[in-house]
């Protein structure tokens, strides 16, 4: 074991992304579906910022987290797409070992803090349906600034912890990562070290990032179906159902791809390849439509947005 630890990770100056294992004719194709989804997450997302950010009607607690939430996905998208789909037409498809470090914190940093943004929007709608009459008090501006800095915190010191456990491990089996994009387990395969206790600690503090975040999900929505359950007003109901539905949604595809993914065997790389590729691009791209076409306040403030910018034209 001594033997195969020798070959330090400083000596690796870069790595070879593989991609999709696909006949060179599919590429063309490929390019342009990812360049068609990459376009619409930037034109959605920025724009549901935008939305947020310019229109009154929107300055909630709701809104403040979606906005950031459209905020996140942007960012880390921006970190997977240009690198892979400029590998669609490079020969050597090749990621400085740099480069790869950045890019596996930024989307550690990205993809954590969605899973605590999500969080706290059930929380927000737990009190906004379960207790409305104090929603004001104690869904405050300062609550508010608190939960996102605290997703963002948490996302960091995650991310922080993922990106030195995998890059201090020495890589002297091959430089080809056999995925689109630096990953955990594309690069756990690549290593000469032993990864048992890299594993664990992988494993555990997955655990403790995902366990809380389900747990505050899941019980934040007993709460609400059974408040919601309660009330006479059909009206009142339907407008729960669809506030509350378009976040579920959300979690829903996320969470069912992350876990797809990672329960996939190893021998069974371009399945994960896959289920990669929905949180990664399809999830980012999918948010803004699903709060935009299920919100009427969205499509209001978007409607408004649009106009403003005609008439500037």
């Amino acid at each position: 074991m001594g033997d195969r630890g020798t070959t330090n990770h400083s000596e690796v100056t870069d790595f070879i992304l593989v991609g999709f294992r696909v006949r060179p004719e599919l590429h063309i194709l490929l390019f342009l579906i990812f360049l068609l989804v990459y376009a619409m997450v930037l034109l959605g997302n920025a724009g549901m910022v935008a939305v947020i950010m310019t229109d009154p009607r929107l300055n909630t607690p709701m809104y403040f987290f979606l906005g950031n939430l459209s905020f996140v996905d942007l960012f880390y998208s921006s970190v997977i797409a240009p690198k892979a789909l400029i590998n669609f037409w490079s020969e050597s498809k090749s990621i400085s070992f740099a480069g790869c470090v950045t890019q596996f914190f930024l989307f550690a940093l990205f993809i954590v803090t969605e899973g605590f943004l999500l969080a706290a929007m059930a929380y927000d709608r737990f009190i906004a349906i379960c207790n409305p009459l104090l929603y004001s008090v104690q869904m405050s501006t300062r609550l508010c600034s608190q939960l996102v800095a605290g997703s963002y915190f948490c996302g960091c010191i995650s991310s922080v912890l993922q990106t030195s456990m995998t890059f201090t491990l020495s890589f002297c089996a091959s430089r080809t990562i056999d995925h689109f994009y630096c990953d955990t387990r594309p690069l756990q395969r690549l290593s000469c070290s032993d990864i048992f206790i890299n594993k664990m600690v992988s494993f555990s503090l997955a655990s403790v990032i995902t366990l809380p975040i389900i747990m505050v999900i899941i019980v934040s929505y007993l709460y609400i179906v059974s408040t919601v359950l309660k009330t006479r007003s059909s009206e009142g109901r339907k407008k729960a159902f669809s506030t509350c539905s378009s976040h579920l949604g959300v979690v829903s595809v996320l969470y069912g791809a992350v876990f797809f993914m990672y329960l996939t065997p190893d021998r069974f790389p371009e399945l994960s390849k896959v289920a990669s590729l929905c949180y990664t691009l399809v999830t980012p791209m999918l948010n803004p439509l699903i709060y935009s076409l299920r919100n009427k306040d969205v499509k209001e403030a978007l409607k408004k947005f649009l106009e403003k910018k005609n008439t500037i034209l």
